[in-house]
């Protein structure tokens, strides 16, 4: 026997890691239904849940109600859509006495708080956050103490789930400013990111002791919408507002490049340009909305081969 073969045998044997796969929602309003078409389709297609396909899930506003409800009581992709119905959009978007539709700059939020948290109570009850039956994330930003927060059933397992969406989602201008439990108040978590995949896999990694992180980061459309240089130099404040400047860092993908970068091969990114749909984040016309579920299965021409080799390989 070879003596490079006996040092070869009394080397420590690596062990295989286990792979763990996490689903991270984009924020965009009522744009998320599209990545729940797609995800229905994908259960469909691969004869699983995606609350079965994931060991983690986390998302950002409107994603973070998504996240929820796979994570919480692992619901199919149809059941989540319901939630976003005409019927529950409506009782979401009680729009505020204060709004007037004619002027850009407002007194008040558009929306009030109480038809989403009455939304929210019936979804979810007074279950905490540690009450999922997967690990779950959200993200949100203390504007007092100008920080990031986020939330999840093993490290805030006291935060209620209607806190941690609510927090998540409070998208400043559409709804106001949300407190929670502990007194502390809440904004959207877009304004930190928009993409929290890189967060999901931070986490997952610590959560699972393992680097073999997969992950599915589903997008809510970008607005591609060609800007005009030359008159932009021109805007104020009431300007760039106009010209969609909270669009403009919502969209911003620089973290999905980063994440490209860092993951490699186990990211798989859903995503495209908005197309003929409105960029408004609450426009919940019925033409929109079916725009909004056509994105959805466009997704699916684009990437679902590659979606079905990612939760099978």
């Amino acid at each position: 026997m070879k003596i490079s073969n006996i040092f070869n045998s009394l080397k420590p044997k690596k062990i295989a890691q286990p792979q763990k796969k996490i689903i991270s929602f984009d924020g965009g309003g009522v744009r998320a239904i599209a990545g729940i078409v797609f995800l229905k389709k994908l259960e469909e297609e691969s004869g699983k849940k995606v609350a079965d396909l994931f060991d983690m899930f986390i998302g950002t506003s409107a994603g973070a109600l998504n996240a929820a409800c796979f994570a919480c009581d692992g619901l199919r992709a149809d059941e989540v859509k319901q939630y976003w119905s005409k019927d529950y959009l409506e009782q979401i978007m009680e729009t505020s006495f204060f709004w007037d539709q004619a002027s850009l700059i407002q007194a008040r939020p558009r929306y009030e708080n109480k038809g989403r948290i009455e939304l929210l109570k019936d979804l979810f009850e007074n279950k905490n956050i540690s009450s999922t039956k997967k690990p779950l994330i959200t993200l949100c930003y203390d504007i007092e103490k100008r920080e990031h927060v986020i939330h999840s059933s093993y490290k805030t397992p006291d935060i209620s789930l209607v806190d941690a969406v609510c927090a998540s989602s409070a998208a400043p201008m559409y709804f106001p400013t949300h407190q929670i439990s502990n007194g502390s108040w809440m904004i959207d978590g877009g304004v930190v990111t928009n993409n929290p995949s890189l967060i999901g896999y931070v986490e997952a990694k610590k959560f699972f002791d393992t680097e073999n992180i997969k992950v599915l980061s589903i997008g809510a459309a970008l607005n591609k919408n060609k800007i005009k240089g030359s008159s932009s130099s021109k805007w104020g404040g009431v300007g760039w507002l106009r010209n969609d400047i909270i669009g403009m860092v919502l969209d911003s993908e620089i973290h999905n490049s980063i994440a490209e970068n860092i993951i490699g091969n186990n990211y798989l990114r859903i995503n495209s340009p908005l197309g003929n749909i409105n960029r408004m984040l609450d426009d919940a016309s019925e033409e929109n909305i079916e725009k909004i579920h056509l994105l959805g299965l466009y997704w699916w021409e684009l990437y679902g081969k590659d979606a079905i080799k990612f939760i099978n390989d």
